[in-house]
């Protein structure tokens, strides 16, 4: 049944009361300096650590998750769940080397760091390439998705469902920073609570659809009907080598996209650059221990709806008007099964890990357009308020944009794997520049324009010229290693860069952890090898 109780829309009106009260209380309470740029773009020194954590899995986990992940689930399987499993050992090497050197450089947007790195025009090129990608991949995407999945399953008009998400994401992130990390804690709370109802009523059909008892019963029979859909590493020649390349997963060009987007992306670094460093390493180890959760309540449902699909049921459901399988159409057909009040928190919880995304994602589109263009380029002397208020202007904008483009992706299959294809082509370039600027004291500002101006034109030319498709995570690694090769004969062939004046200076000591910290890594290294191991 494609609508809501009057039961859920109350479940859902108390969560949006909650969230939205909880904000208010926090901007108004917490002595926040509503004119003060690192106070509303940072919330600098105001997160606790458990607030970073939540922040960055609420702003990370959206509805290209729980409707695209969930898809690629029913399409591919759990190999999908690299994505997730990868990202906790990036987020450990994130904390450990990339964090320090942004904190002790006072670093509160990425183009910032480039421009002290590197030089204004680095910078300004990669704002706009970052500009673009935020508003026009990952802005529209998750409004399409978040929209495409709220209207399924309450039954209320697409276009609708897009404006209401894009208000209730503007509320929010107009409060600045403090009140998205404040309120992604409640966020967090709800999508996972959600997301367990809903695998819990995959798993448990599953098990009656079987003669089984229970959800271990049913994950046991998962593993059984969709033996194909248990495997973490595809070999050369399966169906979907293309999207997972094999030990690339491992080795490869995922660590350059996890790499780049948990620790180069102003998006989610951005939680941690108002802490200090004990703080941002307890939050982002603590969001790496959330992050091997995640495949348990999108992937897992996923699959137990293929399983389900396979012997017949939702055949309806689950294709479009063309007679073809719609993998996206998995997650909103399971919620549609939940019962009265179940539902609405489980639509609580898809619409809290939409909006939260949303407002995470223009609060880093505010903070770069008003930091990086107006105030260094537009109006060099503009106060403290006048660029919070065009930093607000800026949220306002990038909706009226996306809301007029997302009605253009209804034609995508998998929308996970196109939001990862394209934001690919500027992710090789991206960490190439952070990479050698991080660890190279030698890397010249020459080498990076050229490697800023070549990035996607080089990701263009290894999608398109090949006769044989390159899988994307291989064009990455291939992209990010020519470029790095490039940035390093263009810097050798200056002789001034023996001494660099812009190089960084670390010392070890910056890159020491505790003892907590190194036991809690240990363990979710642990976890991971188990899990490898056993869905190889």
């Amino acid at each position: 049944m494609n609508r809501l109780h009057w039961l859920d829309y109350g479940v859902f009106i108390l969560y949006f009361l909650i969230v939205s009260g909880y904000g208010y209380w926090i901007y108004h309470k917490k002595k926040f300096k509503q004119t003060d740029t690192k106070d509303f773009f940072l919330a600098e020194g105001s997160l606790t650590w458990w607030a970073i954590g939540a922040s960055l899995i609420a702003s990370n986990i959206s509805a290209e998750h729980f409707i695209g992940m969930a898809g690629s689930g029913f399409a591919i399987g759990l190999a999908i769940s690299s994505y997730e499993w990868m990202s906790s050992a990036t987020l450990i090497l994130v904390a450990v080397f990339f964090i320090p050197i942004y904190l002790k450089n006072k670093i509160y947007t990425m183009p910032q760091f480039l421009s002290q790195r590197y030089n204004d025009t680095v910078a300004t090129i990669m704002a706009v390439f970052w500009l673009l990608l935020y508003v026009f991949v990952n802005l529209t995407s998750i409004l399409y998705l978040g929209s495409l999945a709220v209207s399924s399953i309450s039954g209320i008009p697409f276009m609708y469902c897009m404006i209401g998400l894009a208000l209730f994401a503007i509320f929010i992130t107009l409060g600045g920073m403090k009140v998205i990390g404040y309120t992604d804690i409640v966020q967090v709370v709800v999508l996972v609570l959600g997301g367990l109802i809903v695998t819990y009523l995959a798993l448990d059909m599953v098990s009656k659809q079987f003669g089984g008892n229970g959800i271990f019963s049913g994950l046991s029979i998962l593993r059984t009907q969709a033996d194909d859909h248990f495997h973490m590493i595809f070999s050369k020649g399966h169906k979907y080598y293309y999207e997972l390349p094999g030990f690339a997963i491992l080795a490869g060009g995922m660590w350059i996209n996890n790499l780049n987007y948990w620790g180069c992306n102003q998006y989610i670094v951005q939680r941690a650059l108002g802490a200090d460093l004990p703080t941002a390493r307890s939050g982002i180890l603590f969001a790496a221990f959330l992050k091997l959760l995640i495949p348990i309540i999108v992937v897992i449902p996923g699959i137990a709806m293929y399983v389900l699909h396979q012997q017949g049921a939702f055949a309806s459901e689950m294709v479009n008007a063309a007679g073809e399988v719609k993998p996206d159409q998995a997650y909103p057909t399971l919620m549609n099964l939940l019962p009265i009040g179940l539902k609405g928190i489980s639509f609580a919880a898809l619409t809290a890990a939409i909006v939260a995304s949303l407002a995470g994602k223009c609060n880093s589109i505010a903070t770069i357009f008003s930091l990086d263009i107006y105030k260094k380029y537009l109006k060099k002397t503009s106060s403290e308020t006048e660029t919070v208020r065009i930093g607000r202007w800026s949220i306002w904008v990038a909706f009226a944009i996306a809301l007029l483009v997302t009605p253009q992706l209804r034609q995508l299959e998998q929308a996970y794997q196109f939001i990862q294809e394209y934001s690919n082509y500027l992710t090789p370039g991206a960490f190439a520049l952070f990479f050698l600027g991080f660890f190279w004291k030698r890397t010249t500002s020459a080498a990076a324009v050229a490697a800023a101006a070549v990035s996607i034109p080089l990701a263009i030319a290894f999608k398109y010229i090949p006769d044989t498709p390159i899988p994307f995570l291989n064009r990455t690694g291939w992209s990010f290693l020519i470029l790095v090769a490039m940035m390093v004969i263009i810097s050798l062939m200056d002789p001034k860069s023996k001494h660099n004046p812009k190089g960084l200076a670390l010392e070890p000591e910056m890159f020491k952890v505790d003892m907590r910290f190194l036991i809690w890594s240990l363990l979710i290294g642990g976890v991971l090898v188990g899990l490898y191991t056993v869905f190889w």
